[in-house]
């Protein structure tokens, strides 16, 4: 039925307005719609366009191997191997809980290991970093990694990684020097060394595999491959390989090092040698005892390994004694005495001191080792025979002249950090008024400085804390005339072939002041100390081809403790290029343990075949 047109109801304002209304909201809608497409397709369909190939390319890391670590001859000290690891990734892993588990129970049954302990092995990787892959086990073997391929759908997450463990053919030979690697932090992602390093990559972290980490560590390569939207694999798009680190030539001579190793073993296992050209630094052998093996270090360590490994009681295997001990050094101090006595005009080379085997001072009797007397001595026999009465009264002139003996000690290197490029060194203490003073003060000690500390200062006792290598280079400075070189282990950079890329400079020598009379006084002391009647050495060396000077050590630890052995040679004499530092902790007299163990090493740096090293019995 229609209307007439005039008989039609017309439109009221409230309905045009709503209308109206409507149609604004429809436009608006559409124009919403329109610039979003617009955004979507026009100004953001390049990026749209790389996620959505980024979502069907996946980029696999392949881990470099890092370079290989050599000998001054060229034989491989630390090299690689592969492996294969099973790893959980975390953004595969289900993210339910149940599932988790489910894929831990399966874990747990391929591996032989308690599903919990797998979780929480892992939880605490993802805790630690929370983008890496957590490794679930290292140097699977094949079978497992078939399994684990096969059946991927029942284990989401779990994924076969090939990897590159540091392997060492002389197991504990060198282990102090070489250190340790493991991932990186999230700390040292933060700092300028390690960029370029991604999360998950295995860095140096302690010994030569830190200090060069830069030069050792590769560069990761890739897999580029495409999956499907279940991320399944279709194909191997490109690949980009890794590239091998650098290698490094080290200044470490295995055969010095081995028989270094094998001197300390025959004592009592707790000890530190150093072998250095006196001319340039270079370290050919240095030590520590007890060792460890590295390889623990090329998986995931235990926890029980960590604790015996770090045990005081056990040994405490990962301290380096050669360069982080602090034990006071015995009689082999007293070259730092006659050097300050002699450079500042206290003696001359001809002066004498009577030594009647004791001396009291300031109320206090002091007494040589076994108590024997020793006579009339200068400087040079006193360096001989070992006279504790000559220094003793050197000690206590030094003392009334000030911090003369302090002075000397910090100018030969004790009391601050020799350089040498292995990370945590120690720089140990040259005690002085200042300093227990303000112990003193702060009521850390009992009294404040007297003259007895100085008398024990000169004879390497009281408070005195220095390691091996800074003997080293403090007897190296006297032996050289003066250079107080900074010690080196690293030598060159060099390609897979040997090819030298870069030489690994020391910092340039500090140099003291030292007169040719005063060092000519301490050596030929140290030279009758190996040789004449009454050194304390002599029956040591008896019979060796190679002229060696050097000072025995014996150092009260008292509280019970058994003394502590040291001898420092020098060799060849006069024409000296070594020096041989060698201290046992428990090994008594300098000449019944520390020389003989340098004499064996001496042996094997000179190549002295057969040689038998007979021990001492000098009270000193």
């Amino acid at each position: 039925m229609y209307l007439e047109t005039d008989r039609r109801p017309g439109l009221t304002p409230q309905l045009a307005v709503r209308i109206a209304v409507l149609g604004f909201v429809a436009l608006v809608g559409f124009a919403v719609i329109f610039f979003r497409l617009w955004y979507l397709q026009v100004l953001s369909g390049d990026r749209y366009l790389q996620e959505a190939n980024n979502n069907r390319v996946r980029e696999i890391r392949v881990q470099a191997p890092r370079g290989e670590i050599l000998d001054r001859n060229g034989r491989v000290l630390v090299a690689n191997r592969p492996s294969l690891a099973l790893e959980v990734t975390p953004d595969k892993l289900p993210r339910d809980r149940a599932r988790r588990q489910e894929v831990f129970r399966r874990l747990g049954r391929i591996l032989g290991v308690s599903p919990r302990r797998i979780e929480r092995s892992v939880e605490r990787q993802f805790k630690a970093m929370p983008f890496a892959a957590a490794t679930v086990r290292q140097d699977v073997s094949l079978p497992v990694v078939a399994y684990v391929l096969e059946h991927q759908d029942r284990l989401p997450g779990v994924t076969v990684e090939r990897v590159f463990l540091r392997s060492y053919p002389y197991r504990e030979i060198g282990a102090h020097l070489f250190g340790t690697v493991g991932e990186v932090t999230a700390e040292q992602l933060r700092q300028d060394r390690y960029r370029g390093v991604a999360m998950g990559d295995r860095v140096g972290q302690s010994g030569i595999e830190y200090e060069y980490d830069r030069f050792l560590r590769g560069r990761n390569g890739a897999n580029r491959v495409q999956v499907d939207a279940r991320g399944r694999f279709k194909g191997e798009l490109s690949v980009r390989r890794p590239i091998q680190g650098r290698n490094l030539r080290l200044s470490i001579d295995l055969d010095v090092q081995r028989a270094g190793q094998a001197a300390l073993a025959s004592g009592t296992g707790r000890g530190a040698f150093v072998v250095m050209d006196v001319r340039t630094g270079e370290v050919i052998a240095l030590g520590s005892q007890p060792s460890f093996d590295p390889s623990i270090f090329a998986k995931i360590v235990r926890a029980s390994d960590y604790r015996r490994l770090t045990d005081p009681l056990n040994g405490a295997p990962l301290l380096n004694r050669a360069i982080q001990s602090g034990y006071p050094t015995g009689s082999t101090f007293k070259v730092v005495t006659a050097a300050a006595a002699l450079e500042t005009g206290l003696i001359t080379p001809g002066s004498v001191i009577y030594d009647p085997g004791s001396i009291t001072i300031s109320g206090i009797t002091f007494r040589n080792a076994g108590g024997k007397a020793h006579g009339a001595v200068d400087v040079r026999r006193a360096l001989t025979v070992s006279s504790d009465v000559f220094f003793y009264r050197l000690g206590a002139d030094l003392n009334a002249r000030g911090t003369q003996l302090q002075r000397w000690a910090h100018a030969l290197g004790f009391g601050r950090r020799t350089g040498i490029d292995l990370p945590g060194e120690w720089e140990g203490l040259v005690p002085s008024p200042a300093w227990r003073n303000r112990l003193f003060k702060r009521r850390l000690t009992d009294r404040p400085w007297t003259v007895g500390d100085n008398v024990n200062l000169a004879v390497g006792q009281g408070d005195l804390r220095a390691d091996p290598v800074q003997l080293a280079v403090a007897y190296a400075a006297i032996a050289n005339g003066g250079r107080v070189v900074v010690p080196r282990i690293g030598l060159r950079v060099e390609d897979a072939s040997g090819r030298p890329i870069q030489s690994l400079q020391a910092p340039p020598a500090r140099s003291v002041r030292m007169s040719q009379v005063t060092r000519q006084a301490i050596l030929d002391g140290l030279r009758g100390a190996t040789s004449a009647p009454g050194g304390t050495a002599t029956p040591v060396f008896q019979g060796f081809p190679i002229p060696v000077a050097g000072k025995t050590g014996t150092a009260e630890k008292g509280a019970g403790r058994a003394d502590q052995s040291w001898f420092v040679g020098l060799a060849p004499y006069p024409a000296i290029r070594y020096v041989v530092v060698v201290t046992d902790e428990a090994g008594g007299f300098g000449a019944e343990t520390a020389a003989p163990m340098a004499r064996r090493i001496l042996a094997a740096l000179f190549d002295v075949r057969n040689d038998r090293a007979p021990s001492g019995s000098a009270p000193d």
